[in-house]
């Protein structure tokens, strides 16, 4: 552990005296009460709504909203800050710092000391492909490749937790480092002693996400690889002041357990089936931690799990200080698409026949929303099960149905056909071109609406290939949804996104994917363009030279657009309010710009009527108004801002609005 001694410190008993009084009459048994400045957790409060009921900043006064201050980051890309009391708390790749929240002074930082060496930790499900990256929780030292030195530790970039105290225990500021916990103190940066050893728990399977804390329980999820057999994804519970293990919950039911016979013999060390998403919400009256559950490994095949695989691709709501299994609804049944559960959703009350209804909200990769009573996981808004299309692949077991909620529809694409392709007249004439000769070059697509399986390909026979809406990265991803809990409105980033190619008899010899390596699975995904999950149907741009090489530019979906859209739903009625394209190309002509841009990072909604949104791809951070879904203020950034934003309080008053570009963190006020 080091401190950092800087010129430009903040006294530390001013953070104490800050932290003792946003904890007064919040000990660890207290309820979700939060100080309206406040933006303890990553979705600020344990409902997981990121709704600030701060009004300084509206719709009247957007217009004079401008950048206030910046912070260069050591990492973090896709973090959210938390403030408490005036002072910030952010993780800056191998470090944990306190930051005044008006000014952005430093107040402490924290250095993650050197991990134990260790066999290389899995990649998340949330992460692109990246052959060169270290295991999550370290990232090479200067020069490290070349002898330069071990891996250096990095804090989680998702961002940290916060725990108040309990009145004997001082405040903790909480976070994940690979296969570790940390808890230091809030007010100075050193370690939390009577925590683990000096302040660290081994918690042996990695994560990524930040804490989830509830009264003295820190819940956590688990990275796990996409091989069928490897290490379970089991979400865990931790004693807050002592760092001891409290519970883990058995996602892949073993026998004698319930839902076993869902699995034939699949469950025997079946990887996968974990909690990757970022956080899991809580319902503080209850006592209840709602789990994203993901689906099972592999994520393309599963001839070797056959039935329902219950708990995967679930919502599991368990007694969030025991881990007792309370119910579960399941979104998919036997996943083969990889449409996992990226968040569990937020909680709200919802009206219905004038009666407010505990409700949990649920929209993911599928697009398709799920209204739950949150007491008993049985629908608010009806789920009907309809059947789908079966596949071709050999020894794979299909479910001849799906839940469908009926309404609304999906929010995201879900079919395809050849006259669903892009036209001159949407994006170039070069670009349409390219479609074409790489709808040709595939043999076609095939797709018979929703949860169409990849069809099977023979080694040999001539291209036939499948097309998957929406893709592996949704429909709506980790950024989740943002919920105004007045109006029971949810606000969502639903992208249209595709995947393509078949299903193949896998070469043993061959790694088919960055997070598969060594599978020994029977079967994977390929395409035209090689082995692997992650092909889309898209083309360059400015299409392709004589010699059939793609000319510079970028390469663009070959679908229609809108490729991107912020979504307003009515959580009450289960109806679409409003719904506004979100992004746009700058490549393309002008006219043709507003086409969608799409991005893995969803929307923030404030008292003040508006919806703050970074995500796309475009390098801009945006307002649109919540009432009308009108965009009416937008920033240009230096990088792309693929994290969710947040709006807080600092002590002088003033209201900010915050968001991670690339590694900077900005923040917004109004300027007079």
């Amino acid at each position: 552990m080091i401190l950092r001694p800087l010129s430009t410190l903040i006294p530390v008993a001013v953070v104490a005296a800050a932290i003792g009084v946003w904890a007064q009459g919040k000990s660890s048994s207290s309820t979700n009460q939060i100080a309206p400045g406040d933006w303890p957790n990553l979705n600020r409060d344990l409902a997981a709504t990121r709704f600030s009921p701060l009004t300084e900043i509206n719709a009247t006064n957007i217009g004079s909203l401008k950048q206030a201050w910046t912070y260069r980051l050591g990492g973090g890309a896709t973090s959210v800050p938390l403030v408490i009391g005036g002072v910030m708390y952010a993780s800056s790749g191998p470090q944990v710092l306190a930051l005044d929240a008006d000014s952005g002074k430093d107040i402490w930082s924290y250095t993650v000391p050197a991990a134990p060496v260790a066999a290389p930790a899995p990649v998340s499900d949330a992460q692109q492909p990246a052959p060169a990256a270290p295991p999550p929780g370290l990232t090479p030292a200067a020069g490290g490749r070349r002898g330069g030195g071990p891996p250096v530790a990095v804090a989680s970039q998702r961002g940290v937790g916060f725990w108040p105290g309990d009145g004997t225990t001082s405040a903790r500021v909480m976070f994940l480092s690979g296969t570790r916990l940390f808890a230091v103190d809030a007010a100075t940066g050193k370690p939390s002693t009577g925590f683990g050893t000096d302040g660290v728990v081994d918690i042996g399977v990695p994560y990524n996400g930040t804490p989830t804390l509830y009264r003295d329980v820190v819940i956590i999820g688990a990275n796990v690889n996409e091989v069928p057999q490897g290490p379970a994804g089991n979400p865990r519970a931790f004693d807050a002041k002592t760092g001891k293990k409290l519970w883990e919950f058995q996602t892949v039911p073993k026998p004698g357990a319930k839902y076993n016979d869902q699995w034939g013999d699949g469950w025997k060390d079946r990887s996968g089936t974990n909690m990757w998403a970022f956080a899991a919400p809580v319902d503080v009256e209850r006592g209840i931690v709602y789990l994203p559950v993901a689906g099972p490994a592999a994520n393309y095949y599963g001839g070797d799990r056959p039935g329902r695989n219950d708990y995967a691709n679930s919502v599991v709501a368990v007694d969030a200080q025991t881990g007792k299994y309370l119910w579960h609804f399941q979104t998919v049944h036997h996943d083969i698409w990889d449409s996992d559960m990226p968040t569990a959703g937020g909680l709200v009350e919802v009206m219905q026949n004038g009666r407010r209804t505990p409700a949990l909200a649920h929209v993911g990769k599928t697009s398709y929303v799920f209204v739950l009573n949150r007491t008993d996981g049985k629908p608010i808004i009806p789920v009907e099960e309809r059947a789908v299309p079966k596949g071709d692949v050999p020894t794979e077991w299909y479910s001849p149905t799906q839940p469908f909620p009926v309404r609304p529809g999906p929010l995201s694409r879900v079919s395809f056909k050849k006259e669903d392709m892009v036209t001159a007249a949407d994006t170039t004439a070069e670009h349409a071109a390219a479609c074409l000769a790489m709808w040709d070059k595939a043999g076609g697509f095939y797709n018979a609406g929703a949860f169409t399986p990849f069809m099977f390909h023979k080694k040999g026979d001539p291209p036939k290939s499948t097309i998957q809406f929406p893709g592996g990265t949704g429909g709506v991803n980790w950024g989740g949804m943002a919920i105004d809990p007045n109006t029971g409105f949810m606000f969502v980033n639903a992208q249209n996104t595709s995947l393509v190619g078949w299903v193949e008899e896998k070469d043993p010899n061959v790694d088919y994917s960055f997070d598969a390596r060594g599978s020994k699975q029977a079967y994977d995904r390929a395409s035209v363009n090689g082995v692997g999950p992650f092909f889309t149907f898209s083309a360059p741009l400015n299409g392709y030279d004589p010699s059939g090489r793609p000319r510079p530019g970028p390469q663009l979906p070959c679908q229609r657009p809108p490729w991107s859209k912020l979504i307003a739903v009515n959580l009450n009625t289960g109806t679409i309010a409003w719904e506004s394209v979100l992004g746009v190309n700058d490549a393309l002509p002008e006219g043709k710009r507003l086409v969608g841009n799409s991005g893995s990072a969803g929307p923030t909604v404030t008292a003040g009527g508006l919806v703050f949104v970074g995500a796309t791809n475009d390098r801009r951070f945006r307002a649109f108004d919540a009432k009308t879904g009108k965009e009416i203020w937008t920033t240009s950034l230096e990088a792309n801002a693929n994290a969710n934003p947040m709006s807080y309080q600092g002590k002088s008053g003033k209201q900010y609005v915050a968001v991670v570009a690339g590694n900077t963190l900005m923040v917004y006020s109004l300027q007079q």
